[in-house]
């Protein structure tokens, strides 16, 4: 199944982490839009159709925060579901992620289990395609 994901961060090499992590962890069908922060995300939103967004937080113009709350303030993105990956690990600044809508929290550095784990429990969908190739001996029948 192949969804839009809206990926916002600062930093080109940490955006292409994302992309490939998000492909390890069996979405290779997901069609990737990049912005450098939150004011730029919120461009590319109006202009195109977006399943999901992945946002850092410590970005320049608009933060992650500060995005989040755009979003929410707007009935055509209020519904986006929204992941946080940033090294913001503060128990207090994670609890203000959640309270303003995001719908998960991912500290750096993170894996692709993680990832793969928190975009099921988010999107409650799986790039199939991939486990039919997985031999027998992982199935548990």
């Amino acid at each position: 199944m192949a969804f839009s994901v809206l990926i916002v961060d600062d930093s080109m090499p940490m955006r292409s982490v994302i992309k490939k992590t998000i492909k390890a962890a069996g979405y290779g069908n997901a069609n990737f839009i990049e912005a450098e922060d939150g004011k730029q995300a919120l461009d590319l939103l109006k202009q195109n159709w977006i399943d999901l967004v992945i946002t850092d937080y410590n970005m320049p113009v608009m933060n992650g925060l500060k995005l989040i709350c755009e979003m929410k303030k707007d009935e055509l993105f209020e519904q986006i579901p929204v992941i946080v990956i940033s090294t913001e690990g503060s128990r207090e600044k994670i609890d203000q992620f959640l309270n303003q809508g995001a719908a998960a929290y991912i500290n750096k550095p993170f894996s692709p289990e993680q990832l793969r784990d928190i975009l099921v429990r988010v999107l409650g969908v799986i790039d199939y395609e991939e486990d039919l190739n997985a031999s027998d001996d992982e199935f548990d029948f």
